[in-house]
């Protein structure tokens, strides 16, 4: 069983990667020969850059040698599988993330529309740019922002190279934007998704199918998880009790506060503040 604090640390990377963008993993790697993964999915996207070497990269029935100033793109849910050369195995930097933002910044950088595989040989700013993600990582917020920002920097090369390749459907996303801001400037109160689809200007059923198609989630759910989140930070980092908690972010029934927060963090507020507090409710 989970202690409160892997509920706490588990709750927040959760919540995160559903409201932006965060990395998952990131490195550089000389791989041994015929050192290979999968064929497997990932959860997150991942991309590969090869600074040397050679190796095969293989997704959608497809093989494709790869060498330097290559790259290869892992799109969850799809089985892909990569393996190095036997005699002249690659070396590689790559980061993975995902997020609610991650698909529509991928579908700007044009990778999804161009294929699984690319090419860059300009300079060195490329890997130096992935690097740059690696060096940056570490605990805490202040390491966390400095590796989203590199991926943001990263993207944005992305976008500059490849972005006219980018064929994916993405208008609308300026609803789901109004949408994000009301509930930013609106959780506390007792807003529901009627409110939100009337601030963005649209109908329910039109917000729903935009917020699944750019950062698959219902919006309903991105409500919720975006009060737990805060509520969360409320009872970390200030002493209030359960009730002002629920009510400071938007629910007006203690009882269901508690039971939606324990669907979510797996232990009662309560427990979560690790103060002993007892609810009010009882």
């Amino acid at each position: 069983m989970m202690t409160n604090e892997e509920f706490r640390h588990s709750f927040k990377v959760s919540v995160h990667n559903s409201l932006g963008l965060a990395v998952y993993s990131c490195g550089v790697q000389r791989c041994g020969s015929h050192h290979s993964w999968g064929p497997a999915v990932r959860d997150h996207y991942l991309i590969h850059y090869i600074t040397s070497g050679h190796g095969v990269f293989s997704c959608g029935g497809k093989n494709y040698p790869l060498s330097a100033g290559d790259g290869f793109l892992v799109v969850p849910s799809l089985v892909a599988s990569y393996i190095a050369d036997e005699n002249d195995p690659w070396e590689y930097c790559w980061v993975g993330f995902n997020g609610s933002d991650a698909k529509r910044l991928m579908s700007q950088t044009g990778l999804l529309a161009l294929g699984p595989v690319f090419h860059y040989e300009k300079d060195s700013r490329f890997q130096d740019l992935l690097k740059n993600i690696c060096s940056s990582s570490g605990s805490g917020p202040s390491a966390e922002a400095k590796m989203e920002s590199g991926l943001l920097l990263f993207l944005a090369e992305l976008m500059e190279q490849f972005g006219t390749h980018a064929a994916e459907h993405t208008s609308g996303y300026e609803y789901v934007q109004k949408a994000i801001k009301f509930i930013d400037y609106n959780y506390s109160s007792s807003i529901d998704i009627n409110d939100v689809a009337a601030s963005a200007g649209i109908s329910r059923s039109h917000l729903y199918r935009l917020f699944m198609q750019h950062i698959s989630m219902p919006p309903n759910e991105y409500l919720m998880r975006y009060r737990i989140s805060k509520s969360a930070e409320l009872l970390e980092n200030n002493n209030l009790s359960v009730g002002e908690v629920a009510y400071s972010t938007g629910f007006s029934d203690q009882l269901y506060f508690s039971r939606v927060f324990k669907k979510y963090m797996g232990t009662p507020p309560s427990r979560y503040t690790g103060s002993g507090q007892k609810e009010d409710m009882k």
